[in-house]
């Protein structure tokens, strides 16, 4: 246990403020997800996108009492508070971490490499968790930030420790050396990942090879004989595996066979997989587990027990309009506290955790159970459902609505699930209770067509966004047309998570829709009806007034009532809005009806993709400045004054305004004729293989025998039409598909619910996935094969296609 005064001798740091010397038990860097108790400490992080300063305040009303700050605070506004100064938070973190872990005299396996990382810990973790009590990164936590927090959850019962290590550019790895202190190293391989951050691989390498310089052994493949040759300039001891090396090993299809004559070993085992990645990380779990002297008798078993390990947390539909938060791999505290973050992240009231025994968790039942309840509660959960026997012998623990079972069966065959509905779930268990079932009972029962939602790449791109704009520019983000496609309220979620400032929807529903899922922010509705100012009354919703039979309308509903309206100006689109010889009129209706608030007005680009009508883009502004000056003056208001598009802001930077409107932009797709590789794709739609026929040369495919076949051929069907959004434009050739990395023709015409493409000479199997847009199949490629624009193919997408929304586990 530290106190505050050890943090101030650990980092020399100044001391500002010290309102009494407080113990500190939790770490905390995001101020929405903080743990507001006496014992936690804020770090105040100042980056190019954000300023924790700024949520001090908040912070300390909550509750929170202790801070390490960058800027100099007016302490006098905190007199409970005890702040610390330092030239870097980043840096303070990292050196109590690093005095923490040298008070523990554990084993530490550190991993470091390009690949495989967290796919080694997570099995080393399900291979040793028997025999040890292991502390370890909870899900990817391997930057200068994550290792850090990951060391910190080290205690007086654990036995192991299991860390990861990422880097992405030079004098990274030192830091976390300091950190880590690992025992025993495992290198995983060397690849191609962050190699822009270094001026040759070599250099790298060397990089990496730094964890290593005090481990007493560290494991790397014969295959990369760089990193072996590193290894040994820098005197690192090493256990090298493969052709030549310490330990022999070979292998064909699912069988390794490992010799080790230094130890007189001669063994065999089945691995659960063939592929090569999955092979090679499962043999430098066996050399590490042979290394430690292991009984090699039972490895066997537990190899046969390896799954693939998610690396991400899944936001799924389910039944009675509930979600669910799928993270059934593993289950330790550490792994907890990083899924209850992200269901503290979903905005709906009712937020209920399915959350089996911890096992090997080192502490007694009765603290283990009071340190969920703590954990639970301060993460705002609003019921619990316990299983297993540790948690229903201890269910007195538990201070909110909670219901207990003795096993995942038990559950299975009595809940009532309606009792969860309109709520988000987090589904959490070891993996020995099999929850996987939970998950399969709670979810939505839709055909195997999916999007998948990179939430992760979303936020990428929002904050790419954000970098490009002024501190000052607010920034409102259209969720129309079921967010483009990609599910509204999700997104809307997300957005009101990160703090924009609008939302845009196209129709009061949609607003309404958003409202009862609690969202909070301000929302425009681009196309007001007459039918739907109640309910946009009722909702809080902030119509877009573009011509006078609309906002004639509005008035004569209003009777007096106050509404917040956006004026829209037609400066060249000549679609929707107000032309400047109106002006006059507008002005002197609005004069008179001083109900009406113009929070903004604004105007859209016709041709900012294109450098071709720069020219019309720069006379469009013109005209907006001119008239919403007019407006401005005339009424003496200063209302929010916005222009740009995601082409727009992507291209003309000068026109920011107050405001920007975000719309496809976000979802990874440049609506310009210049790329952009900063903006990563957001969606990934895909379907699977039902059935594969051999047609003969001359046979038809489909309705209307549209598909012919000229020679011999392979067809398969797949679980897609066009009810589900693939368009039947894609008929006859025209659409693409992609399976195992190669790309399949249309053929015949698409049906109302499947399609036949052309797989011949491509290895394909029934149940093979299918990618229809995304992940080696951009969508801006498919939209060009029927003369359409991405928009249409995303907003498309039907709503009886399942969306998977998932991000990393970081």
């Amino acid at each position: 246990m530290i106190t505050f005064q050890d943090v101030r001798k650990i980092t020399h740091g100044k001391l500002i403020q010290l309102a009494s010397d407080r113990n500190i038990n939790y770490l905390v860097l995001d101020s929405r997800k903080a743990i507001a108790t006496e014992d936690a400490l804020f770090f105040a992080i100042k980056g190019d996108r954000h300023d924790g300063h700024l949520f001090i305040e908040s912070l300390y009303k909550s509750g929170l009492r202790q801070f390490i700050v960058e800027n100099d605070v007016e302490v006098l506004r905190f007199p409970e508070g005890n702040f610390l100064k330092v030239g870097s938070s980043i840096e303070a973190l990292q050196k109590i971490s690093s005095f923490h872990r040298s008070q523990f005299q554990i084993p530490i396996i550190g991993i470091t490499g390009s690949n495989g990382k967290t796919i080694i810990k997570e099995w080393l973790y399900q291979l040793l968790s028997k025999d040890y009590k292991i502390v370890k990164n909870p899900g990817s936590y391997n930057s200068q930030i994550g290792v850090p927090l990951s060391v910190w959850q080290i205690q007086s019962n654990h036995e192991l420790g299991i860390f990861e290590a990422g880097i992405s550019q030079p004098g990274e790895m030192e830091k976390l050396l300091q950190i880590i202190q690992p025992t025993i190293g495992i290198f995983t391989n060397i690849g191609t990942a962050h190699d822009e951050g270094f001026a040759t691989q070599l250099q790298k390498i060397e990089e990496k090879c730094n964890l290593f310089i005090n481990t007493k052994v560290t494991i790397v493949s014969a295959k990369y004989s760089e990193v072996i040759k590193v290894l040994r300039e820098k005197n690192i001891p090493i256990l090298v595996w493969g052709k030549g090396g310490d330990i022999e090993v070979n292998y064909s299809a699912y069988l390794v066979s490992i010799k080790w004559k230094e130890r007189n070993l001669d063994l065999s085992f089945q691995l659960p997989f063939e592929d090569a990645a999955s092979r090679e990380n499962a043999i430098h779990c066996m050399v590490l587990i042979l290394y430690l002297g292991y009984d090699y008798a039972n490895l066997q078993e537990r190899i046969n027990q390896l799954k693939s390990v998610p690396m991400r947390l899944q936001l799924k539909q389910g039944i009675n309009n509930c979600q669910i938060i799928d993270d059934t791999y593993n289950n330790d505290l550490g792994g907890l506290q990083i899924s209850l973050d992200f269901l503290t992240g979903q905005h709906r009231k009712k937020k209920t955790l399915v959350l089996s025994d911890i096992l090997q968790s080192g502490l007694s039942e009765n603290e283990l159970v009071q340190k969920i309840n703590n954990m639970i509660v301060k993460s705002g959960v609003t019921s619990f459902v316990g299983v297993g026997p540790v948690l229903l012998k201890n269910k007195n623990l538990i201070s909110v609505p909670a219901a207990f079972f003795g096993s995942t069966q038990e559950l299975l065959t009595t809940i009532n699930w309606e009792d969860y509905q309109n709520g988000v779930v987090l589904v959490k268990g070891a993996r020995v209770f099999q929850f996987e079932k939970i998950v399969r009972q709670l979810q939505r029962k839709i055909h195997e067509t999916v999007m998948e939602i990179d939430l992760d790449a979303m936020v990428h791109n929002l904050n790419y966004i954000k970098s490009r704009l002024k501190a000052s520019t607010k920034l409102m983000v259209m969720v129309k047309a079921f967010a483009y496609g990609s599910g509204s309220n999700e997104v809307a979620s997300l957005l009101q998570y990160h703090k924009v400032d609008f939302l845009g929807v196209a129709y009061a529903d949609e607003g309404v829709d958003l409202r009862k899922n609690q969202i909070s922010l301000p929302i425009m509705v681009m196309n007001p009806s007459e039918d739907s100012f109640e309910a946009m009354i009722e909702y809080d919703l902030q119509p877009e007034i573009y011509n006078f039979k609309i906002l004639k309308e509005l008035i004569n509903f209003l009777q007096g009532r106050t509404c917040k309206i956006h004026l829209k100006l037609d400066t060249g689109m000549h679609r929707l809005g107000f032309e400047e010889a109106e002006l006059d009129t507008v002005i002197n209706i609005l004069k008179s009806t001083p109900n009406l608030i113009v929070i903004s007005i604004f105007s859209h680009l016709a041709g900012a993709d294109d450098p071709e009508h720069n020219i019309f883009t720069r006379e469009q502004a013109t005209a907006f400045l001119r008239m919403a000056e007019k407006i401005k003056t005339e009424l003496k208001i200063n209302p929010i004054l916005h222009l740009l598009n995601s082409p727009g802001i992507l291209r003309h930077k000068e026109y920011q305004l107050n405001m920007v409107r975000l719309g496809i932009g976000l979802y990874g797709v440049n609506p310009t004729s210049l790329p952009d590789p900063n903006l990563m794709p957001v969606a990934n739609l895909k379907t699977i293989i039902s059935q594969i026929k051999k047609v003969k040369a001359g046979d038809t495919v489909g309705y209307g025998r549209k598909g012919k076949a000229t020679h011999d051929i392979v067809v398969a069907t797949i679980a897609i039409g066009y009810a589900d959004g693939f368009s039947r434009a894609f008929s006859q050739g025209k659409g693409i598909v992609s399976i195992n990395g190669k790309k399949a023709p249309v053929i015949g015409n698409v049906c109302m619910d499947m399609t036949m493409i052309d797989i011949t000479g491509i290895e394909a199997k029934e149940g093979d996935e299918v990618i229809i847009f995304g992940k080696g199949l951009p969508i801006q490629e498919v939209a060009q094969h029927i003369n359409t624009i991405p928009y249409e193919i995303l907003t498309n997408t039907s709503e009886r296609v399942k969306r998977v929304f998932y991000a990393e586990s970081i």
